[in-house]
């Protein structure tokens, strides 16, 4: 097939097997890191081979988990032989390039982000992208300002206290970051970003924290140390989505194919409280638990420091 290339022979291949079901709906294709192993290409070729099933509309990214196969009646597959004409980078726009670098983080992570993979994905040349993005720094700022923009500030009831308030944007804020898994790595609380929607989040928690008598350097730190949480909770979305990509297993899947080596180590000693935890039947947590009741136990510290009912 001298007139085809290679990520179309690969794209095909894959067509066939969601054609015959060998790939069912729900099922996840292999990775881009995967097929280029698989096929000795490079990544920015398996990329594009993933790119070009998405255009069929055959799978989609999953934030966290990979490529799904999705449920659609027509699964014919769409052999074509010669290459598209190359768009006009002179029609590329920074939208474009920050959306397919977002879809490309959801589905790889970060570490499988690069500007040539972004371009293979585009189909253009490399150095096209830099006159809409400078480089992968201020790319990264504006991956950040996208899943925020994804995502602004909610509009509280009327007459809604501070912590009603806080906690809406808290919950916002948690659900951007399990979107977007990578996100929370690029948050920094020391060095802010110039990231305008992100902003507006912060603005939004200082006005929770308005009207309390608190100093502008107090306001700061109290709506600071709330993103920071949410922030610090989120760090282990992207690994805990890995982790399950890797093994195939869920978190609680993988905790009952690991209970027997705990319980040895329990059945030796030393360990009576975990041992009594362990034995009841009724705990469930997870990073969603965990959140909440990190956020709940937060906002109480503030009652007691704010001197009011919340």
């Amino acid at each position: 097939m001298p007139d085809v290339p290679r990520y179309r022979q690969i794209a095909d291949d894959l067509r066939t097997r969601i054609s015959a079901g060998e790939l069912a709906a729900g099922q996840l294709v292999p990775s881009a890191r995967r097929i280029a192993a698989e096929h000795g290409v490079a990544l920015a070729t398996a990329t594009r081979v993933l790119a070009d099933l998405r255009e069929d509309g055959l799978v989609r990214a999953v934030p966290g988990v990979g490529t799904m196969v999705v449920d659609r009646p027509d699964r014919t597959p769409r052999r074509r032989s010669a290459a598209p004409a190359h768009p006009d980078p002179r029609d590329l726009r920074t939208e474009q390039v920050v959306a397919v670098a977002v879809a490309m983080a959801d589905e790889d992570g970060l570490g499988g982000l690069s500007m040539r993979r972004i371009a293979a994905e585009l189909g253009v040349a490399t150095m096209s992208l830099y006159p809409r993005v400078r480089g992968k720094e201020e790319l990264l700022v504006l991956m950040l300002d996208a899943v925020f923009a994804e995502s602004p500030p909610p509009i509280p009831p009327p007459g809604a206290s501070w912590r009603v308030r806080v906690e809406l944007l808290a919950r916002t804020q948690w659900a951007c970051y399990r979107r977007h898994p990578w996100s929370p790595g690029l948050m920094s609380m020391s060095r802010p970003q110039n990231a305008p929607h992100g902003m507006l989040h912060t603005e939004a928690l200082l006005r929770a924290f308005a009207g309390h008598g608190l100093d502008q350097t107090t306001m700061l730190h109290a709506a600071v140390t709330v993103a920071g949480y949410v922030r610090g909770c989120a760090i282990n979305l992207e690994s805990e989505a890995r982790a399950e990509q890797d093994t195939g297993l869920t978190a609680d899947q993988w905790m009952r194919a690991t209970q027997p080596a705990f319980d040895a180590v329990l059945a030796a000693g030393g360990f009576p409280m975990l041992t009594a935890v362990g034995e009841d039947a009724e705990i469930d947590m997870d990073l969603n638990s965990l959140f909440e009741f990190g956020l709940a136990r937060l906002l109480d510290g503030f009652v007691a420091w704010l001197g009011t009912g919340g």
